[in-house]
């Protein structure tokens, strides 16, 4: 059996005190995770990982929380690939911050984190910011 990776994590947006605008960033972020590819489609991102709560006070008090999760076959050595996936993913969306868990067989437990230097990213925004904590939890077993 090959060896298989686990990938999860969250991406949040910021909580802001105007309504409209939140809902209005709420629906575009919707309609990003609704255009990913679904079923045998996407080799590293797809819509069947992502979910989210979509009405206040169900789950969703001000900040949306985007929860994702899927498990590969050794993404480990496909990764600089799949980060650039999930950097195209960010640039379309707006957030204030996401962390990606990745957890190894072979290579322990390593997170990601995605910060925006100004406390937010939009669509318009331009570079995106990483800083990586390496987490390594054993090795083989």
């Amino acid at each position: 059996m090959d060896a298989e990776s686990i990938v999860y994590g969250c991406i949040r947006d910021w909580p802001s005190g105007d309504y409209e605008e939140r809902q209005a960033r709420r629906a575009a972020n919707r309609q990003v995770l609704e255009s990913l590819p679904q079923g045998d489609g996407w080799p590293f991102l797809g819509r069947e990982m992502f979910s989210f709560c979509a009405s206040e006070g169900e789950g969703l008090y001000q900040t949306q929380v985007i929860h994702f999760g899927a498990s590969y076959q050794a993404v480990e050595y496909e990764w600089s690939l799949w980060v650039q996936a999930f950097e195209a993913l960010l640039k379309r969306l707006s957030w204030s911050s996401a962390v990606v868990h990745l957890e190894t067989e072979l290579n322990g437990a390593h997170t990601f984190r995605w910060e925006s230097e100004s406390g937010f990213h939009t669509p318009h925004d331009g570079d995106l910011r990483m800083r990586c904590v390496w987490e390594r939890e054993g090795g083989l077993h």
